[in-house]
């Protein structure tokens, strides 16, 4: 299983980013894909996931703010990300998660998002 996320950056308050993750080595359109974040010094934290079907689950803290997406075609799970405020500063990281046909759930290598103010 290869997980690679891309688009992180430093951007400024109010700005917005799209993170990618194109995903290898097992059958994508499967399984559930997510994401989380982390920063230095805590526990990482659930941001979202999106199912097989297209179901989406929201961390409270980006409701309305980030959207996930899923292209099954090109093994790809997006998070758009609007409205971008300093608290949203964290390594971001692609996740595949544990499913009856997806096995243990896996994390990527994570891409920093930096917002200043």
């Amino acid at each position: 299983v290869q997980l690679l996320e891309s688009g992180g950056d430093s951007v400024q308050a109010g700005g917005s980013l799209k993170l990618s993750c194109r995903a290898s080595g097992f059958i994508f359109s499967r399984c559930t894909m997510g994401w989380e974040r982390q920063v230095p010094g805590k526990e990482r934290e659930f941001v979202s996931t999106i199912s097989p079907s297209g179901t989406t689950r929201y961390a409270d803290s980006v409701k309305g703010r980030f959207i996930i997406s899923r292209d099954n075609a090109a093994n790809t799970v997006y998070l758009e990300m609007i409205s971008l405020q300093t608290h949203d500063t964290a390594a971001y990281y692609c996740t595949k998660e544990a499913g009856v046909y997806c096995q243990d759930k896996y994390w990527g290598q994570g891409t920093q998002v930096t917002v200043s103010s």
